[in-house]
């Protein structure tokens, strides 16, 4: 024996230190930023640790956008527990939306030029929406939901839109949400 002490292998925590370190890149520099080098360097693994887990940056970016995903998901389904009614999903949708925030638009741009990533986006959203249109369908409700996106549009370009009283503009979207159809 030669002494050397032998980290064990923690794949798993490895593999999220590169995820995180890319939404950390894509949030503070841009998506631009997001190189091998950049993320291997700030998650402190070499490229071929980064290789490992991840064939390529789109890889890494639409890993990214998969755990954002499962964050909205998590939003929805938590402010489903408590809700139920007319609006219920969009009103659960504007709290993921307002919740994800500025720190997740640089990598939602992906969604726009990925084609699988939009497609990924719009499965996502037509299968919620097939679940909830007993509560959630008509134009109001669709309205809403486009208001929301709407924030999270702005979120991507925060020097050319400025949304002002944020809690009050989602207050302003649920209330909305809450008006029956006449």
């Amino acid at each position: 024996m030669n002494g050397s002490q032998h980290r064990k292998k923690q794949p798993e925590i490895v593999r999220q230190r590169l995820l995180d370190a890319t939404a950390g890149i894509a949030a503070a520099q841009g998506l631009h930023a997001v190189t091998i080098q950049s993320v291997s360097t700030a998650a402190g693994v070499t490229k071929g640790g980064l290789f490992h887990h991840f064939a390529n940056k789109d890889d890494l970016i639409h890993e990214v956008i998969r755990q954002q995903l499962a964050q909205v998901d998590v939003v929805v389904d938590e402010a489903l527990v408590h809700d139920s009614g007319h609006g219920c999903f969009t009103r659960a949708y504007v709290l993921a939306i307002f919740a994800m925030g500025a720190t997740t638009a640089p990598v939602s741009l992906a969604l726009f030029t990925e084609p699988g990533l939009n497609e990924a986006w719009a499965a996502w959203l037509a299968a919620r929406l097939e679940r909830h249109a007993a509560t959630d369908s008509g134009v109001a409700l669709a309205a809403v939901r486009m208001a929301a996106d709407g924030v999270w549009l702005a979120d991507l370009w925060p020097a050319a839109y400025s949304i002002g009283d944020r809690d009050a503009l989602r207050q302003h979207l649920l209330d909305l949400t809450r008006k029956e159809p006449a």
